[in-house]
């Protein structure tokens, strides 16, 4: 960790922390695959792919990657001792009618009332990419947000009101990011952890919507 900032690793592992023996959990494309890394290894977690798989592992040794085992994200995937193989429209199955426990996205902004906005940016030449992600956010009985705190340029992704198109309304349950862990209640946005050294009016300081202190 810099600039009292969690690292992406650190971040995984600090939302694998979170998920429970024997939960069925989607992860989303990009930086929520690194959790598969940093589940602990006592608990029994099923990892859910939307392209049909069931019972996924953590990613492959190099040189040991199968082209035909990948994610959602085409990223090559081990498959654990009792996994599944299915159709895309039986997973999306599992999604819709609620069988999914967990499902971690990342997000271009998030509101402080939990609406999710992360297939879209509006933008005139930004390429739409919804994928599963609409039928996770509403689906799943916990969606946790896994993102950076800030955009490149400095911008809070966490924000009053979202300005990007919506995924899923009021759907978010916890946030994690490079600068803190956030419950999202109905007061608003709770600091649950902040990165060592960081002070709540620095996190406060860096964040688009308000937040609740000592929750």
């Amino acid at each position: 960790m810099s600039a009292n900032r969690y690292t992406r690793d650190q971040m995984a592992a600090r939302v694998a922390q979170d998920i429970q023996e024997g939960a069925y959990v989607n992860l989303g494309i990009g930086l929520p695959t690194k959790v598969a890394n940093y589940l602990p290894t006592d608990r029994e977690v099923f990892l859910h792919s939307e392209n049909g798989l069931l019972g996924m592992g953590p990613a492959p040794a190099e040189g040991e990657e199968d082209d035909d085992l990948i994610n959602a994200g085409k990223q090559p995937v081990t498959l654990l001792t009792g996994g599944a193989y299915f159709h895309h429209a039986d997973s999306f199955a599992m999604m819709r009618g609620g069988h999914l426990d967990v499902c971690v996205l990342g997000a271009f902004q998030v509101s402080g009332k939990g609406d999710l906005a992360n297939w879209h940016t509006g933008a005139p030449d930004a390429i739409p990419a919804v994928g599963g992600a609409m039928d996770l956010a509403l689906g799943a009985k916990q969606v946790f947000v896994m993102m950076e705190h800030q955009t490149k340029t400095g911008e809070s992704k966490i924000v009053a009101e979202c300005t990007y198109p919506l995924t899923g309304v009021a759907c978010v349950n916890r946030i994690y990011t490079d600068m803190a862990v956030l419950d999202v209640t109905p007061n608003g946005l709770a600091v649950r952890e902040m990165a060592p050294g960081l002070t709540f009016e620095e996190l406060q300081a860096a964040t688009g919507a308000q937040l609740l202190k000592g929750q």
